[in-house]
């Protein structure tokens, strides 16, 4: 039986690690919002993973809701041009909202969130990633919390995914050009 484990090229963050890693992000979110409204705003599906040991990392009190949006771009690639597939259920009113994705590389669709999310009038609004890929950036945006800058690799596992399998690993792995066809 083919395993996904088999299409994996290297593990680049172990379950251990990860952990570490959102561990160190949610003290620093509880530091920095003590006394504030705070609200985990999720990008699914991505960040669904990520978001679920965020919040039990985090201290103080916060809310949480999500966002889906889809890309129209050719797999690999996005264009940028977003559609939303689900919209918040709060008011952003009053809220110091902190968006959480798992991956911050182009920021194309995440510029557009931003400057969507903004227009709502929060009192504040961040943005947190897990992983940057900073080489393969195209517009001017920046994470305020990074969890660990990355290679220009496909990595897969821990919610990220590739044509929507591989989200399930409880790592991180460089996924193997011959299954994408890299």
């Amino acid at each position: 039986m083919h395993s996904m484990e088999d299409d994996i090229q290297k593990v680049l963050y172990s379950r251990e690690k990860l952990a570490e890693i959102v561990h160190g992000v949610g003290a620093r979110i509880s530091r920095d919002y003590e006394g504030k409204n705070l609200l985990l705003v999720s990008i699914l599906k991505g960040s669904v993973v990520f978001m679920s040991d965020l919040m039990r990392s985090i201290t103080i009190p916060c809310s949480i809701d999500f966002m889906a949006v889809s890309s129209y771009g050719s797999g690999v690639k996005t264009s940028g041009v977003v559609k939303i597939v689900k919209d918040l259920d709060i008011d952003l009113k009053g809220w110091d909202v902190l968006v959480v994705e798992d991956i911050l590389d182009s920021g194309l669709t995440l510029s557009y969130i931003w400057k969507l999310l903004r227009a709502r009038s929060p009192k504040s609004i961040r943005l947190c990633t897990l992983f940057d890929k900073p080489d393969r950036r195209s517009v001017d945006i920046s994470a305020d919390y990074v969890g660990a800058v990355v290679p220009d690799e496909f990595i897969v596992g821990y919610g990220l995914d590739y044509a929507q399998k591989y989200r399930n690993l409880p790592f991180v792995g460089i996924l193997k050009p011959k299954v994408y066809g890299g």
